[in-house]
């Protein structure tokens, strides 16, 4: 357990996920001391990827959790610094951020929050009962639970239809439940989908109820259209409905309607000094590889900044 003296850092990065580590590694290699700071182990949603297709350059597709091991150890081979712990609070002091967490103060001249975004729950009758006993809202993490069973997924972005097209290479069937008429995921991931056997989706159904004994056995389903009532059985429900995005730490910031951190061009939100990336960010589209973009430039305005207050001339 490290002790509770302060430690200064010319650059701290909350959130170890792909616009942190990529921060880390723009920062890092341009010679600032740089310190990640993540509740659990790193990664983010991107660790959970069971195929990671789509980012240039990597192909063919890894698994996300070994993408994000190679992220963590060319950003620490520069010479940043990653640590598990959880913040407890943030203050800008005298020019200088303040971050404290259960045991170690922390300081810095420039703060990334990049502490991302969590998944957005249904709200439904229960739902909170059964996660964890047939809720779920990680395919990677519990599909393999359901192998030759009947599951459901709930959504109608990427996520939603990448994650169905996973979990029917495991289970019996998926059957997709979207509130609208059409979804909203790219057309491509939308397509392959649509043309997978072992997926059937129902359009204008929300799920209303969670139903069960112990675990999971059926859900409730209305037609968003008629109102009709309807019941289906299933093993597993799988619910990706968006993202909320975690500011917590951030309340004095400017945020969208959403609650996204509001940031210019340069990542820098309505605190001098503080930048956002990744998810946490308002913006209009969100991927790893904007993400990993997010975190350099955010890395970059705050070592102009940082040398800026050290009265260095950037060379």
């Amino acid at each position: 357990m490290e002790n509770s003296e302060t430690n200064e850092y010319d650059l701290i990065i909350l959130g170890a996920g792909p616009a942190g580590l990529s921060a880390a590694q723009y920062s890092a290699r341009a010679n600032l001391k740089t310190l990640v700071l993540d509740q659990g182990l790193g990664g983010g949603q991107a660790a959970n990827i069971f195929n990671l297709e789509n980012y240039p350059g990597v192909f063919p597709p890894v698994q996300g959790w070994q993408w994000i091991a190679t992220m963590k150890n060319q950003a620490e081979s520069f010479g940043a610094q990653i640590k598990q712990a959880a913040v407890s609070s943030i203050d800008k002091i005298e020019g200088h951020f303040v971050v404290k967490t259960n045991n170690t103060q922390y300081t810095s001249l420039a703060l990334v929050a990049a502490t991302g975004a969590e998944h957005r729950t249904l709200g439904a009758e229960g739902e909170k009962e059964f996660s964890g006993r047939g809720v779920s809202y990680c395919a990677t993490c519990d599909g393999p639970f359901f192998k030759n069973k009947d599951v459901v997924v709930v959504g109608g972005g990427d996520s939603a239809c990448d994650e169905a097209v996973y979990l029917a290479t495991l289970c019996s069937h998926v059957t997709v439940i979207h509130r609208k008429s059409q979804f909203r995921a790219q057309k491509a991931v939308a397509q392959r989908l649509l043309s997978n056997p072992k997926i059937s989706v129902r359009f204008n159904s929300s799920v209303t109820r969670f139903i069960g004994d112990k675990t999971l056995s059926s859900v409730e389903l209305t037609d968003t259209v008629s109102g009709e009532k309807s019941t289906l059985e299933t093993s597993g429900a799988f619910i990706f409905v968006g993202m909320i995005p975690q500011t917590s730490l951030f309340s004095s910031l400017k945020t969208d309607e959403a609650g996204y951190i509001i940031t210019g061009e340069d990542m820098e939100t309505s605190i001098p000094g503080l930048f956002a990336a990744g998810d946490v960010r308002s913006k209009t589209f969100r991927q790893i590889v904007t993400a990993c973009s997010d975190g350099a430039i955010a890395s970059h305005s705050a070592q102009n900044y940082i040398r800026l207050l050290k009265n260095e001339e950037y060379k």
